[in-house]
C-alpha cells in the first residue's frame, strides 16, 4: 500500500491523525500476540503514576508481541537493511493519558545490536539487545546476562472475521505513553486495522526474572497477523 493511500485510511481510528508530518515509516511483520489478564493492584507498580492504568470491564491486561520490524527508515530516506530489519520482542500494557488510550513499555528487546542501540538513543525507548532466532511458527529470545528466555511455537487457524470489543481493544491501540524521568513520552502511530488470524500456542516459555509473576500461567488469549505498515510521529513531552 503506498504511503499516500494508507494515510487515508483512517475511518477506524479513534481521534484525527496528526498535523505535522509523519517522521518514521517502518511494518510490524508476522505478529504473535499473547494476552494475560492480571489483577490492576499488581500491575500498577510496572506503570509511572502520571499514567492510568487502562481497563476493560474493570480488568487489566498484559501483552507479549513478538514480531519481525522490517524496512525502519525516516521519511525521504531508504531503508538500510543492516539497521532496518530485526525482530522485536516487547511487554506491554495499556494506558490512559489526557483521554487517550494507548500502550506502556515495560520491557522491549531487539534481535540486532546496532539497531538497539539506534532504537534507544533516536526513540527514547527502553531497548535492550537479545539474541533471537526465527523459524516458522517459532519465535525464541534471549537475554542470558539478565536470565531473560521467551520461546513460543504456534499452529495460524482461520481469519478472524468478527473481531470481538477485546479483540480490538488489546490491539487497535494508536499511541505510546512511556514515562521518562518524570515526564511522560508520547508516540503517535498509524496503520490499518491489525488483520488477525486466530491461533493455537504448541509451546510456551516466559521467563522472566523481574515480571515472572504476571506470567505464571498460559495466556488468556492469543493473536496472530501477517503485519501492518506504519508511520510514526516523534516523540512528545
Amino acid at each position: 500500500m503506498k504511503i499516500t493511500r494508507l494515510l487515508t485510511e483512517k475511518e477506524h481510528r479513534p481521534w484525527e491523525l496528526p498535523s505535522k508530518p509523519w517522521q518514521y515509516y517502518q511494518e510490524w511483520n508476522q505478529a504473535i500476540f499473547l494476552h494475560w489478564e492480571v489483577d490492576p493492584d499488581t500491575l500498577r507498580k510496572w506503570v509511572p503514576e502520571t499514567l492510568e492504568l487502562d481497563l476493560i470491564d474493570g480488568k487489566a491486561w498484559i501483552s507479549i508481541v513478538a514480531f519481525t520490524m522490517d524496512k525502519v527508515r525516516p521519511r525521504n530516506l531508504p531503508a538500510f537493511s543492516p539497521v532496518s530489519t530485526f525482530d522485536e520482542l516487547n511487554v506491554r500494557t495499556y494506558v490512559r493519558r489526557n483521554g487517550k488510550a494507548g500502550v506502556h513499555f515495560i520491557h522491549i528487546q531487539a534481535g540486532n545490536k546496532l539497531s538497539t542501540f539506534l532504537a534507544r538513543i533516536l526513540s527514547g525507548l527502553p531497548y535492550r539487545y537479545a539474541s533471537m532466532e526465527r523459524k516458522k511458527n517459532d519465535f525464541t529470545a534471549t537475554n542470558e546476562r539478565r536470565k531473560n528466555k521467551f520461546h513460543v511455537e504456534y499452529t495460524i487457524e482461520h481469519v478472524n472475521a468478527s473481531k470481538s470489543t477485546l479483540d480490538k481493544w488489546l490491539t487497535e491501540r494508536y499511541a505510546v505513553f512511556q514515562g521518562a524521568r518524570r515526564k511522560v513520552l508520547t508516540y503517535n502511530v498509524h496503520h490499518v486495522e491489525w488483520p488477525l488470524n486466530n491461533v493455537t500456542i504448541d509451546k510456551l516459555t516466559v521467563e522472566y526474572r523481574a515480571i515472572r509473576d504476571l506470567f505464571d500461567r498460559p495466556p488468556d488469549l492469543a493473536h496472530y497477523s501477517p503485519g501492518v505498515q506504519v508511520l510514526t510521529w516523534g516523540r512528545n513531552k
